[in-house]
């Protein structure tokens, strides 16, 4: 299945790739000419029209309001000679509307899986097409819906009433480069309003208490330590200095309850005094989920009498409550209290001293 999966995305990668070289191979192959600046307003007049270009009106307002070094009409246009505008604006506005189309399915999918409660995969995957959509739609209006042209405006000086005129008039005259379908304005405010709904969607995980499963006991006095093979442990079965992994008798293998059972020499031992009659014979007992990050602590240093977590090096001093001596944890490992019943088998006298796993809300980090 993971490779099935990687292939899915090696093709999707290797397709995003060809489209974007074909996209510059297809910008680079195209001419770079211009349209050279008349330099009066009767040569403006003369200038054939392109498609969805309209000609100028009334050159003479330009020459009458004093400002003809202006040449608001013949502002440069920097789009290729012999391109149609029209067909590039429709294209533009089909690719446009199916990238808002995926960057709102995408957004659906994110509040979907969020509210569903799923996988962080997903939730990345949604967010990542919501913003890729949208990302790519507005760099495709900005190239292909809006006029590419030079605006050549310098400062007039004349009556201010006819400026304004003139202005109003070039205005008007623009206003077919900034209206477009309106489809494009629906679909832009539909996905401003799908992704409010997201910011706001995400305040929930704000307010949410942790889970009450965190706090359940693994373990119940009474009972048997278990090792992985389902045999019951004896107070006497470890050496000092040796360890084995144990598991209370009806949740053998649960990762949560997995404990650590070591043994060493009673009189070392500097536990607090509400634990001094947890460790019999010098068994001690102590959560395998580091405290940390969640890694599961397997390895014991004899001569330091150490725990140390294989992830990043957290080290517990088993002797003094497993508390953390070196590394990022900072709570010790949750301690199970032990007591030996009358054939010899260690159970547990209670649950963990508290919750075991990393610090959450509710706990210590």
């Amino acid at each position: 299945m993971s490779d099935e999966r990687e292939k899915s995305t090696e093709a999707g990668a290797a397709f995003f790739l060809g489209g974007v070289l074909g996209w510059l191979a297809r910008g680079l192959g195209r001419p770079s000419q211009r349209v050279t600046l008349p330099a009066s307003p009767q040569e403006i007049a003369s200038l054939p029209n392109r498609p969805g270009q309209s000609t100028p009106k009334n050159t003479e307002s330009v020459r009458d309001c004093g400002c003809a070094e202006r040449r608001r009409a013949a502002d440069r246009s920097l789009d290729p000679v012999g391109i149609n505008l029209i067909r590039r604006e429709r294209s533009g506005a089909f690719l446009v509307v199916l990238l808002f189309a995926a960057a709102m399915g995408g957004s659906i999918g994110f509040l979907v899986t969020y509210w569903t409660g799923g996988s962080n995969q997903m939730l990345g995957g949604t967010l990542t097409l919501f913003f890729g959509g949208l990302g790519a739609a507005a760099v495709i209006w900005a190239h292909n819906l809006t006029a590419n042209k030079e605006a050549v405006g310098p400062r007039e000086r004349g009556d201010a009433a006819e400026a304004h005129n003139a202005a109003a008039e070039t205005f008007a005259e623009g206003t077919r480069d900034i209206q477009r379908r309106k489809m494009l304005a629906w679909m832009s405010a539909g996905g401003a309003g799908l992704f409010g709904a997201m910011v706001l969607s995400a305040f929930r995980s704000l307010g949410l208490s942790p889970d009450t499963s965190l706090y359940t006991e693994v373990w119940k006095r009474g009972q048997r330590l278990m090792t992985v093979d389902g045999k019951p442990v004896r107070v006497d079965a470890l050496t000092p200095g040796s360890t084995t992994i144990v598991f209370p008798e009806d949740s053998v293998g649960s990762e949560k309850a997995q404990t650590v059972l070591l043994r060493v020499d009673p009189d070392l031992l500097r536990l607090p005094r509400q634990r001094v009659g947890w460790a019999p014979m010098g068994n001690l007992a102590y959560s395998r989920v580091c405290t940390h990050a969640g890694c599961s602590v397997g390895m014991y240093e004899t001569t330091s009498h150490q725990l140390m977590c294989p992830c990043h090096q957290s080290t517990f001093d088993v002797l003094n409550g497993a508390e953390p001596t070196g590394g990022p944890a900072a709570r010790p490992l949750p301690q199970l209290p032990l007591y030996a019943d009358n054939d010899g088998i260690l159970r547990a006298a209670g649950g963990f001293s508290e919750p075991p796993g990393p610090g959450f809300w509710g706990m210590p980090s």
